[in-house]
């Protein structure tokens, strides 16, 4: 298949043919080259690490699932570097055409996954998210796109980044066929799933987004809350800013990942970009004293919120705060981009939340998404009011 979006990877021939006369039977998804294969060595976006990994044993579990349900995979996708980024820009690949933004960056770190299924090259793919690593690409892309709930679904198989962040995504142009995808992954079926009775539209999180972006969720915000019956509005938290959120995270983030491949990158010394280096740098300098009380924070946080956040309450809030930015711009501007956005992806993070976003608005022409939020276990909930609000 010719690629016109550079988004599949070359140095992969990763295939597999589908289970007959499975539910997906019929149709192709794509995974990000986190994802292990049989035969194969899975690139982590890195090619120093592609060089000094031997083809994977067995193929990801989760990849599995989709196969036995009938899903022809037919290629690994780009992503950042060992996961590291959120626009989308590989040093060493290139950056994915975003087929909804020409010009602009589709997203990272699941980049490529994101870029195939908003170009239409395949049916949906797999992602994975950390800090936001489908979510924004949903947003930038005009695609729908999932975080599941911390822990639901199983990593083996997938180069983990952050342990206590790190979740499998899954990208899809319609809600139904998202919706269809959980159902394969969670082994369940989303006719029995809970309703949202109550829905707080999160006023610190839209305080964030430029006023482009809030003006153009207002009215699919008002849609969503008149479908739910019950609405508030009111800051994701009462007590702490947002900011302050962000800052925990990048230090339990940040230190994790260093935890995660410092002894390999302390070994072999390999090429990454700057911003890829960076922040590595920043999470290995994380002093222990910074991570335990960003630990706190978070045990705390989550306390608060549950506390809210009942069965039947969902979060209203904008997947990223604008549309997806120009492509090759100066590291010092792309710096502030990002600050923004992962001070917006750390409420779901911060949770272990499920949060699933979708492509409802455009400002300028270019795809803005706007998330539904649910406490830890509400994927079902999530997936299938996305469903129903796409039905009607």
């Amino acid at each position: 298949m010719y690629d016109s979006l550079n988004a599949f990877c070359t140095h992969s021939a990763a295939r597999l043919q589908g289970a007959p006369g499975g539910q997906l039977a019929g149709l192709t998804f794509a995974a990000k080259d986190l994802f292990d294969i049989a035969g194969h060595v899975t690139g982590a976006g890195n090619p120093d690490w592609l060089a000094l990994h031997a083809p994977a044993s067995r193929t990801a579990p989760v990849v599995q699932r989709l196969v036995d349900g009938g899903a022809n995979m037919i290629g690994k996708t780009h992503t950042d570097e060992l996961s590291r980024g959120i626009l989308g820009e590989n040093a060493h690949y290139g950056t994915p055409i975003n087929p909804k933004a020409p010009g602009r960056v589709p997203g990272g770190s699941s980049s490529g996954s994101a870029a195939v299924v908003a170009g239409g090259l395949v049916d949906f793919a797999l992602g994975t998210d950390t800090g936001g690593s489908v979510r924004i690409p949903a947003s930038f892309c005009g695609i729908f796109g999932i975080r599941p709930t911390h822990g639901r679904l199983p990593l083996e198989g997938v180069v983990g980044q952050a342990p206590s962040y790190d979740t499998v995504g899954w990208f899809a142009r319609d809600a139904n066929l998202l919706a269809r995808i959980g159902e394969i992954l969670f082994g369940l079926d989303l006719r029995q799933a809970q309703r949202p009775r109550h829905a707080i539209v999160a006023t610190d999180a839209f305080a964030i987004a430029e006023p482009a972006t809030a003006a153009a969720l207002a009215s699919v915000v008002e849609r969503i809350t008149t479908a739910v019956g019950s609405s508030e509005h009111r800051p994701v938290s009462a007590t702490v800013p947002l900011a302050d959120w962000f800052s925990h995270q990048r230090a339990i983030q940040g230190r994790e990942a260093w935890d995660t491949f410092g002894e390999w990158i302390d070994r072999h010394n390999p090429r990454f970009g700057f911003d890829i280096a960076d922040n590595f740098v920043r999470g290995r300098e994380t002093p222990n004293a910074v991570l335990a009380a960003a630990r706190e924070f978070r045990a705390a946080r989550r306390a608060e919120l549950m506390a809210m956040l009942d069965q039947e309450t969902i979060f209203l809030l904008p997947t990223a705060p604008f549309p997806a930015p120009l492509r090759g711009q100066p590291r010092s501007t792309m710096w502030g981009q990002r600050t923004a956005i992962s001070t917006l992806t750390t409420i779901s993070g911060t949770l272990g939340a499920p949060q699933l976003s979708m492509p409802l608005a455009l400002v300028d022409g270019l795809p803005v998404g706007l998330s539904i939020l649910a406490r830890p276990g509400g994927d079902d909930m999530l997936l299938a009011f996305a469903r129903s609000l796409a039905a009607g």
